[in-house]
């Protein structure tokens, strides 16, 4: 039996993660969800490094899967606990020093993600709209539990570097939606192999995949 620690992204909602924990348990494995204190100014990486920590240390056969903003996070925890393997989903992928508010820019997603407008018809700029880029594949259910409103993400942890000199020596596999808007497929790919030399996965679904296609990826979860 193994134990997957599920990390979400901005917002550290461990109710992201809702319609893919009795899939996993169902196919006879542990899930730990993790809510991430994301409204609070004080907490940077560290904190939420220790807080993944916390909820999923001393799990055997532990896979971490992280959501987006998760990325930067999960394998800071690789590298302090023993882990079998990250799994990164529409993941930001960080690189030693780096800032997560810089990211965006140092690796193309501002450009990526406007190309991805243009090409598909949408104002590249037009005011940002989670219906738009998060939730245009969720169910109507889903996508009304969401509008609901997350908590507001701090941008503390956005200004710390990233503290680790290189990726973990942890097997990591990287899954991509399809029809992510925020983080385009041939970003995503294309990040993946420059930053960790692997060739990405591409999956059907947009950005919020567990929310939108959870079967489809806990199918694919669970062959790792």
């Amino acid at each position: 039996m193994a134990t997957f620690g599920l990390i979400p992204g901005a917002g550290g909602q461990a109710w992201y993660w809702h319609r893919v924990v009795p899939l996993i348990e169902a196919a006879g494995h542990r899930a730990i969800t993790v809510e991430l204190p994301a409204a609070d100014d004080d907490a940077g990486l560290d904190t939420y490094a220790r807080v993944i920590e916390k909820a999923v240390g001393g799990a055997d056969d532990l896979v971490l899967i992280a959501q987006s903003m998760g990325g930067i996070t999960a394998p800071i925890v690789a590298d302090r606990i023993p882990v079998r393997r990250l799994i990164l989903v529409n993941a930001m992928i960080p690189a030693p020093g780096e800032t997560p508010g810089s990211w965006w820019t140092a690796t193309g997603q501002d450009r990526a993600q406007r190309e991805n407008d243009l090409r598909e018809g949408r104002d590249p700029d037009a005011p940002f709209d989670p219906l738009v880029y998060f939730l245009h594949d969720t169910p109507d259910d889903v996508t009304a539990e969401a509008m609901k409103g997350a908590p507001e993400q701090s941008g503390t942890p956005f200004g710390d570097p990233w503290p680790l000199a290189g990726w973990p020596g942890v097997p990591t596999t990287v899954l991509v939606g399809r029809d992510d808007r925020l983080f385009p497929a041939d970003f995503q790919v294309r990040l993946a192999q420059e930053r960790l030399g692997l060739a990405a996965e591409v999956l059907p679904g947009g950005h919020l995949i567990a929310l939108s296609r959870p079967d489809e990826l806990t199918a694919r979860l669970l062959r790792d």
